[in-house]
């Protein structure tokens, strides 16, 4: 388990999360409310889609878009927290916000897409062990 921090009445408090990529207690919900089969899809929409979130945000990238980079980091870091990918999504929430220059956001973007292909690895072997 890696060890996580977040802050409460202005003190760290140090959590465990026993996988990193996903928020298995919000997982855990959608199965217990909607079955596996639903969760099958959902996660099958979410890989269909990402791909037209990473070329939209590539192409604002390429066209030093801020506006356009910020709005397709949103959509990508709402659909990341839809099925539970917590580590993508703090990634996202970060890259939303960045004032990096084009150079630096096409290795943020680079990152972005190794990130994601490890959060949906993770999906999978999680799909897998129920």
């Amino acid at each position: 388990m890696l060890p996580l921090f977040f802050i409460e009445k202005g003190m760290f408090v140090e959590t465990k999360q026993s996988n990193p990529d996903l928020d298995l207690e919000l997982l855990q919900g959608y199965l217990d409310s909607l079955g596996k089969t639903i969760v099958e899809q959902m996660f099958a929409l979410y890989c269909q889609q990402v791909e037209v979130y990473l070329n939209d945000i590539e192409r604002a990238q390429l066209n030093n878009s801020l506006s356009g980079w910020q709005e397709h980091c949103h959509k990508m870091k709402g659909a990341a927290a839809s099925v539970g990918m917590y580590q993508l999504h703090g990634q996202l929430k970060l890259l939303e916000k960045t004032d990096a220059s084009t150079e630096k956001k096409a290795l943020l973007l680079e990152d972005l897409r190794l990130s994601n292909g490890q959060a949906i690895l993770a999906f999978q072997k999680w799909l897998e062990s129920l």
